[in-house]
């Protein structure tokens, strides 16, 4: 008799054990757990924004032309009977250049200035006759008009004398020749080139959204493809009206070239400053990421992800400055972005923000 209450109370006891024990379980299952140990952090880089400065450059293409430049020819034909230059050497203005053989001009002036000689004696003693009412008004206007036109064709034939002596129109150097002694020239026989470098033109073309930002007098620095040398110039001239066929805006820059290095016709990589920020908001290209509108960014708000939208301006290398939405002192994500979303709690290992120069 006591072995059977012995059994069944240990049977009751383990009925009643089992049932704590499932309460028990269902109460943990049905419990919340902490938000901690369902939530997985991520790891992200990032960096707190500081302002900074950042000069916004544009880069163009340009061409360096020579100051001034033209090709030498003769005004009249002819023989050429000397030549006082040296091929590549360097002339003052009004050096004489060459001498066309001007016999035939000089014979033509002489007989011409008889004939002229002749009318004007006739014209004088016309106007003697005049003043005696010998002759007409009439008469003596005809006589008047033989000696003005023979002034005016002896005019016209020293003219012509003075043109087959070639003189440097202005200080420069001058290239290689293509005529010799003895060679007969027209107005349409290539001499050579004169060329002045000691200031040279760049001329260049900028986008036409830039074109307030530019005025005469705006400073630049240029370089050409076989140096790494950084030249100055200065915007001198702009042209009235943008190119319709390619939105752009022609302007021209004056540099100095005392010491020869650049030539005429070579490329030139031109760095325009459009303006400077003192306190430039700069942020990692690769924090960005493309929205339908627009741009949109991640930062870091009581160790939670949040997204924000913001406007973007001019691009560096490896950054972008961003011209609304943030603030300085903001904690943005930089790196490993793609996979967050609002509120996803993070883990950050922060980056140095550096300083940044434009270059479009």
């Amino acid at each position: 008799m006591k072995v059977k209450y012995i059994v069944y109370s240990l049977l009751i006891i383990g009925i009643i054990s089992l049932i704590v024990y499932r309460i028990n379980s269902n109460s943990e299952i049905g419990s919340p757990k902490s938000t901690d140990a369902l939530v997985k952090t991520t790891n992200v880089k990032g960096m707190v924004l500081q302002a900074q400065q950042f000069n916004d450059n544009i880069s163009l293409s340009g061409t360096i032309e020579a100051n001034e430049q033209i090709e030498i020819r003769s005004e009249v034909s002819g023989v050429v009977e000397s030549i006082n230059f040296e091929e590549g050497s360097k002339v003052s203005q009004g050096q004489v250049l060459f001498k066309v053989n001007d016999i035939e001009l000089q014979a033509q002036l002489s007989k011409v200035q008889t004939a002229q000689k002749l009318a004007f004696e006739n014209e004088r003693r016309a106007k003697l006759l005049l003043e005696k009412q010998a002759i007409s008004q009439e008469e003596y206007e005809i006589v008047s008009a033989d000696f003005q036109s023979a002034s005016a064709e002896s005019e016209l034939i020293q003219a012509q004398l003075s043109k087959t002596i070639v003189r440097a129109p202005f200080s420069g150097t001058i290239g290689l020749r293509s005529i010799s002694k003895g060679t007969y020239v027209t107005p349409v026989t290539p001499i050579a080139k004169l060329v002045n470098t000691s200031k040279l033109k760049i001329t260049f073309s900028i986008p036409e959204k830039y074109a307030s930002q530019v005025s005469i007098g705006s400073e630049l620095t240029f370089s050409t493809s076989d140096s790494n040398a950084e030249y100055e110039a200065k915007v001198y001239a702009i042209e009235p009206e943008v190119e319709i066929a390619t939105r752009t805006l022609r302007m021209r820059a004056i540099a100095e070239n005392k010491e020869g290095k650049l030539y005429p016709g070579t490329y030139a990589n031109v760095i325009l400053p459009l303006e400077s920020v003192d306190n430039a908001l700069m942020v990692p290209s690769e924090s960005l990421i493309p929205v339908q509108n627009g741009k949109r960014i991640f930062i870091s708000e009581q160790g939670k992800a949040k997204e924000i939208d913001v406007e973007i301006g001019a691009r560096t290398g490896n950054e972008v400055r961003v011209l609304s939405g943030l603030k300085a002192g903001d904690t943005i994500l930089t790196y490993g972005v793609m996979s967050l979303k609002n509120g996803t709690p993070v883990t950050i290992d922060f980056n140095k923000p550096q300083t940044s120069s434009a270059e479009k």
